[in-house]
């Protein structure tokens, strides 16, 4: 992570001010010690920091089916992915005057690929997300974001944040290839396997692997870009490989690495618009539609305050008092922003952690944004060229980030506290081992306000956790009671 400058080197000069009085004052660009150069090369930092989303979120979404056997179109999810980021980091530019970019976020859309989408249509499931983001909006305009963001115990938080970096690692692993499921055909109670066939062979898996390899590299020596400038070599050599070998499309996954006849063409916005806000609760009934909006607003609720805080306080941007003047405004964009994928279906955006490259190239504004949301209206018309990009060359950016979510929470978490690190524990490990998100927040709070009575401390649990709690046991009861 870049360190910021302070807030005071590098303002611009009087003569600098003069020619944008206008943009100057309205950004108040000045005023934050910093500079219009200064906000472009940042916003530019970002957008190349970020960009790997334009390639990971088709492919973690079209790579998933819905109920009716459904597969959402790459092109199409590549439009929606842009569009979406475009306009949601646009706003937040304009409106919020902060450095902080959105775009579709990781884990929430694995919530949306791999556990709603199985049980309903696209279209319901994308619903669901927009419900979600509603929520979070009516949690902002009545003040209850903040007070239900402290009723979570801090390392219950982390616990949910490290589970979904786990749940991302282990689909980059299984969508790249490198790990596999054992057919029930086997009869064997391993559920998983390494590679295809207990072993690990192909060009495809070379692919990943060496990407995953460059990918932490680059990481460890703090290369600005380091995912995206992985994700663009191993397709280079995907490309590569596919002409001069013999490889069949199908060891390459959904999409097999050939250029395009012509790499620029009209965005396609057959997505824009498909959603069903109430048909999900028609498939799955009324309990489990709640908290499968429940499982959307949490994914995106602590990591987006989080990550607002973080880029705001490298910025310079927070108060004496560690609050960012007019948050709330950015946590009503950030719920405009959930709603916003939902109904573009490239399932909810979200803030971006990634915007800390371009506070460290100096941005301090809502100038560095906008020109971040201009790259991607830019990017909106090089569709073909996100769409050859196999799941082997994008996949090893999963990897990292489950590494970069872990390394960066697990620390936060009270181990000496059992009451707190018993659910945290079961929340990080039973996301990935029962491969809901779902299961781990739901068995988490249940833990935790069980574990918190037997050791006689049942008043530090907040009325909230119990009721949420309540709801969880009887989700988990009702096959058993004959209401499934």
């Amino acid at each position: 992570m870049s360190t910021s400058a302070p807030a005071t080197v590098g303002a611009p000069t009087p003569t600098g001010r003069s020619r944008a009085t206008g943009l100057d004052r309205y950004f108040r660009i000045s005023e934050r010690g910093s500079s219009i150069p200064r906000e472009i090369r940042g916003g530019l930092a970002t957008f190349f920091a970020m960009a790997y989303i334009i390639v990971l979120n088709p492919i973690i979404l079209g790579s998933a089916v819905d109920k009716f056997g459904h597969h959402l179109d790459g092109g199409q999810l590549v439009t929606a992915t842009v569009i979406t980021a475009a306009f949601t980091t646009l706003l937040m530019g304009v409106v919020g005057n902060v450095p902080v970019a959105l775009a579709a976020g990781l884990g929430v859309n694995t919530v949306v690929a791999l556990q709603l989408a199985p049980r309903m249509s696209w279209p319901d499931a994308m619903g669901m997300v927009v419900l979600a983001g509603f929520a979070i909006m009516i949690l902002v305009a009545t003040g209850l974001r903040e007070r239900v963001m402290s009723a979570v115990p801090l390392g219950l938080r982390k616990g949910i944040a490290i589970g979904i970096g786990l749940f991302i690692l282990l689909i980059g692993l299984v969508d790249s290839g490198f790990v596999s499921r054992i057919p029930d055909a086997a009869h064997t109670t391993v559920p998983l396997q390494l590679g295809a066939d207990g072993h690990l062979t192909g060009w495809p898996v070379l692919v990943f692997i060496l990407g995953t390899l460059l990918t932490l590299a680059l990481v460890i020596r703090k290369v600005p870009g380091a995912i995206l400038i992985s994700i663009v070599s191993m397709t280079v050599l995907a490309l590569i490989l596919d002409a001069v070998a013999d490889i069949p499309a199908d060891k390459w996954g959904l999409t097999v690495p050939k250029w395009p006849g012509d790499p620029v063409s009209a965005p396609d916005f057959g997505l824009i618009g498909k959603v069903s806000l109430f048909g999900g609760f028609h498939q799955v009934g009324v309990l489990t539609g709640i908290l499968f909006v429940f499982t959307v607003l949490l994914s995106c609720f602590f990591d987006a305050m989080g990550t607002i805080l973080g880029v705001s306080d490298e910025a310079g941007l927070l108060d004496a008092k560690g609050d960012l003047p007019g948050m709330s405004k950015v946590l009503m964009i950030d719920g405009i922003a959930t709603a916003a994928g939902g109904a573009t279906s490239s399932s909810a955006n979200t803030c971006f952690v990634e915007s800390t490259a371009g506070v460290g190239e100096g941005a301090r504004t809502g100038l560095a944004s906008v020109v971040t949301g201009l790259m991607f209206v830019f990017a909106l018309f090089l569709t073909p060229l996100a769409t050859m990009v196999p799941a082997q060359a994008a996949t090893p950016a999963l990897v990292a980030v489950g590494f970069l979510i872990l390394a960066g929470s697990i620390r936060e978490i009270d181990w000496s506290d059992f009451t707190i690190a018993v659910p945290a524990f079961l929340t990080m490990v039973l996301m990935p081992f029962t491969y809901s998100i779902t299961n781990g927040i739901g068995i988490g709070f249940l833990t935790f306000c069980l574990l918190r009575v037997a050791a006689g401390r049942w008043r530090e649990v907040p009325i909230a956790l119990y009721v949420v709690g309540a709801v969880f046991a009887f989700y988990y009861l009702m096959p058993a009671l004959g209401l499934v």
